[in-house]
């Protein structure tokens, strides 16, 4: 599987991706920085966690309009798969890619553990290689994570099936409503999580529970 990772300034977790991809695919990813306007030909576009032009505006706000976004657009409009993680989410939620913001946590507090995850539709290409209902183990680190959409749209995500993950049971960690931790666009191949998966692949990580997340989508565009 081919893929790219977006880097912004102030990106801070595209190693650990650019890492977790080559060890997954075995396939060296690219690293595209923000100002270029095209994207290599490839299966998966990822925007890593970090923290965007400092998040001085709005977080995601200012990257969302840079100039690779365009692109991007074009690409899942392509029906190309776009990853977002952490702030990368926040980014395609600005951008219109995905519906909804990300808040600051409901505590008002960064927050950096492990939460448990639960796989609400496992018949996505992000979360094909889990069953519905699991539960798995995923850090989270931020302090904007809190989604909030209005209640029409909740309930169409709701209704759609693109509810990909929640947080189990007891760890919300940012008051996300209904326990939200990823959701996807409506055609599917755009998904957005605030958990790093890319943190959890080898067994030096303490478990590799987040490796199915990106076998998922090896599956899906083989």
């Amino acid at each position: 599987m081919k893929s790219a990772v977006v880097v912004f300034p102030g990106s801070n977790r595209e190693r650990d991706m650019l890492y977790a991809l080559e060890l997954i695919t075995g396939v060296k990813p690219h690293a595209v920085w923000h100002t270029e306007r095209e994207l290599p030909d490839v299966d998966l576009v990822v925007l890593p966690g970090g923290f965007s032009y400092g998040d001085y505006l709005r977080t995601g706000a200012i990257a969302a309009r840079g100039n690779i976004m365009p692109a991007i657009a074009k690409a899942a409009d392509k029906g190309v798969r776009v990853l977002g993680v952490c702030n990368g989410f926040q980014i395609l939620c600005e951008a219109g890619l995905l519906p909804g913001v990300l808040m600051r946590n409901a505590g008002l507090k960064f927050v950096c553990r492990h939460v448990k995850l639960e796989v609400a539709n496992a018949d996505t290409d992000f979360t094909r290689k889990y069953e519905r209902g699991q539960v798995w183990n995923c850090p989270v680190a931020h302090g904007d994570g809190n989604y909030f959409t209005d209640d029409e749209t909740l309930a169409r995500l709701e209704g759609e099936g693109r509810v990909g993950l929640r947080y189990a049971a007891g760890t919300n960690p940012n008051g996300s409503l209904n326990d939200i931790a990823g959701i996807l666009n409506e055609r599917g191949n755009v998904f957005g999580l605030m958990p790093h998966p890319e943190n959890m692949i080898e067994p030096l990580n303490g478990a590799t529970d987040g490796r199915a997340l990106f076998e998922s989508v090896l599956e899906a565009v083989a």
